[in-house]
């Protein structure tokens, strides 16, 4: 299990995300509807009481609801990731370092090395090459954060599943 700290867009967002076009092709995976978020923090194989105490020391009734804008296409992230970016997290996943930092869990660290925040919405991941029409399809649509999650994450043969296991909503 794998720990994650995350936001999902609205139902309307979700909506227009539906539209994207997604062709089929060897090797590349659509991630299902549920699945979609935008990762404040990873925390990998942290322990989830920890991790939930953590979160709830966030003073929360201090932080006011975020909008979120996706687009204005989908692109490459790396070497696998198709994905549309997700600005205006920025400052909620710097406050989920710093209530997180103390459980020696490192920021996020990639096969190169640490890597900054890059807001984004992950819609599908491949290997191998990518068919043309996956990337530069325009999306544009935002959507109101009110809560912030932690997930936990298993890795099946048939993808990951996810599952909630605290919402802390943004009343400031």
């Amino acid at each position: 299990m794998r720990l994650f700290v995350a936001v999902r867009p609205s139902a309307e967002a979700a909506d227009v995300l539906d539209q994207v076009p997604r062709p089929e092709a060897p090797r590349l995976r659509w991630l299902p509807r549920a699945q979609w978020h935008v990762t404040l923090r990873f925390l990998g194989d942290a322990d989830p009481d920890e991790v939930a105490g953590a979160l709830a020391a966030v003073p929360w009734d201090e932080i006011a609801p975020v909008d979120v804008r996706l687009g204005p296409a989908t692109a490459l992230l790396g070497d696998g990731v198709v994905m549309v970016s997700a600005e205006g997290c920025d400052d909620l996943a710097t406050r989920m370092v710093a209530a997180t930092e103390h459980l020696d869990q490192p920021a996020e660290v990639g096969p190169r090395g640490y890597r900054p925040f890059v807001g984004h919405l992950t819609l599908g991941q491949f290997r191998d090459e990518l068919p043309s029409g996956v990337v530069g399809s325009p999306v544009s649509v935002s959507f109101q954060v009110d809560e912030v999650l932690l997930v936990a994450s298993w890795t099946l043969p048939e993808g990951a599943a996810h599952e909630v296991i605290g919402a802390f909503p943004l009343s400031g």
